[in-house]
C-alpha cells in the first residue's frame, strides 16, 4: 500500500522536473535550436488533436491541415489587421476552428468512413486555394502571403519574442494535453472509445453517435487550429503554399509513428516529424519537394511493419517488461501498478 502512495508522488515529481527542464530550454538553446524546439511543441499540439479524432474515435481525416491553416490565418489576420494582442488571437483562432469543425462534421459524419475521409481530403485540398482568391487577397496577401511584424512580448517580460513563443507553445500544449487526458478518462472518453470499437452497442446504450463524433471532430479541429496559430506567430508569416495536402499527410504519419490511441504518441510523433524535416532539408519547406512522398512512404512502411503500435506501444511494452523483471527480482511475484502511454 505504501508503494501505491509513493508511485503517484514520484510520477508528479518527475513531471514537474521535466516541465522545469523544458521551460529552461529558451535560456540555453541557440536561436536555430529554439525554433526547432518550438516546432516540436506545435506539432505535438496538432498531433494531440488528430490523435483524439483518429486514434480514440476512429474517424479518418485526410484534410486536418485545413484547420491548421484556418488557425494560422485567423491569428495572423487578427494580429495584422485588427491589432489584437497575439496571445488573444491564438485562442480566438482555435475557437473559430472548433465551430467550423463541429459544423463541417455534422453532415459528413452521416457518411461511411471512406466517404468521410474523401470529404476531409477535398476540404484540405480546396482551402489553400481560397486564400489566393482575389476577393480576400487584400487581407491574406494572396499567393505572396502575409508577413507579421514581431509582436511585443507581453507583461513586460525580459524575453526575446522567440523565447516567449516557445514558452507560450509549451503552456498551451501542457494545458491542452491535460484537458484532453481528463476528457478521455471520463464519461465522454468512454463513450468516444465505445463508438470506435462497438458503435452499434454504444448507440443501443443511448450514446448519441452524431453529437459525440461532431464534438470530438470540433475539439480536434480546435487543437490543430491552436497549433496553426502558434506556427503563424513563430514564423511570423503565412502563405497558401505552407498548407498543402502533404501537411495533413504529415500529421497522419506523425500519429501513426508516435502511436494511435496514446496521447504520449503525439509527443513521440512530433519529435519524429521534426527529425524527418531535418533529414529532408534545412527547414519544413523542404518537404514540399519531389522527395516528400518517398520519405513519408518509407517512414510509414517501416513503422507499420516493425512497430504497428508506434513508439508509444514500443515504450509501453519495454516498460512492462522492465517492471516484470523488477518484480521477479524483488520476489513479490506481482508486477507493479501503472502504465505509460
Amino acid at each position: 500500500m505504501a508503494d501505491l502512495r509513493i508511485r503517484p508522488a514520484l510520477a508528479a515529481a518527475a513531471t514537474v522536473l521535466l516541465l522545469a527542464a523544458l521551460a529552461a530550454v529558451p535560456m540555453l538553446a541557440t536561436d536555430f535550436q529554439l525554433f526547432r524546439f518550438t516546432n516540436v511543441l506545435i506539432y505535438a499540439l496538432a498531433l494531440v488533436g488528430l490523435n483524439l479524432l483518429v486514434g480514440y474515435n476512429g474517424q479518418i481525416s485526410l484534410g486536418h491541415g485545413a484547420f491548421y491553416a484556418i488557425g494560422a490565418y485567423a491569428t495572423a489576420l487578427l494580429v495584422a489587421h485588427a491589432d489584437l494582442a497575439h496571445w488573444l488571437a491564438v485562442p480566438l483562432g482555435g475557437l473559430l476552428c472548433l465551430v467550423l469543425g463541429f459544423l463541417f462534421s455534422l453532415p459528413v459524419l452521416r457518411l461511411q468512413t471512406m466517404h468521410l475521409a474523401m470529404a476531409t481530403f477535398a476540404f484540405g485540398a480546396v482551402l489553400p486555394t481560397v486564400a489566393k482568391w482575389k476577393g480576400v487577397e487584400q487581407w491574406t496577401g494572396g499567393t505572396q502571403g502575409l508577413a507579421l511584424d514581431e509582436p511585443t512580448v507581453p507583461f513586460g517580460l525580459a524575453l526575446r519574442f522567440d523565447q516567449w513563443i516557445y514558452l507560450l507553445a509549451l503552456f498551451v500544449l501542457v494545458v491542452c494535453f491535460w484537458m484532453t487526458w481528463q476528457l478521455l478518462r471520463g464519461r465522454v472518453g468512454r463513450a468516444v472509445i465505445a463508438l470506435r470499437d462497438h458503435p452499434i452497442a454504444a448507440q443501443s446504450m443511448g450514446v448519441h453517435a452524431v453529437l459525440y463524433k461532431a464534438t470530438i471532430f470540433g475539439l480536434s479541429a480546435m487543437l490543430v487550429g491552436l497549433a496553426g496559430g502558434l506556427a503563424a506567430l513563430s514564423m511570423r508569416f503565412v502563405a497558401p503554399g505552407m498548407f498543402g495536402l502533404f501537411l495533413s499527410f504529415g500529421f497522419l504519419i506523425g500519429i501513426a509513428v508516435g502511436g494511435l490511441g496514446a496521447l504520449s504518441g503525439a509527443l513521440y510523433g512530433a519529435v519524429c516529424l521534426q527529425f524527418i524535416f531535418l533529414v529532408v532539408g534545412a527547414s519544413a519547406s523542404s518537404l514540399r519537394t519531389s522527395n516528400t512522398p518517398l520519405v513519408y512512404g518509407v517512414v510509414l512502411i517501416i513503422f507499420l511493419c516493425l512497430f504497428p503500435n508506434g513508439i508509444a506501444g514500443l515504450v509501453r511494452t519495454g516498460w512492462a517488461a522492465l517492471r516484470r523483471r523488477w518484480a521477479g527480482r524483488s520476489g513479490s511475484g506481482h508486477p507493479l501498478p501503472g502504465r505509460i502511454g
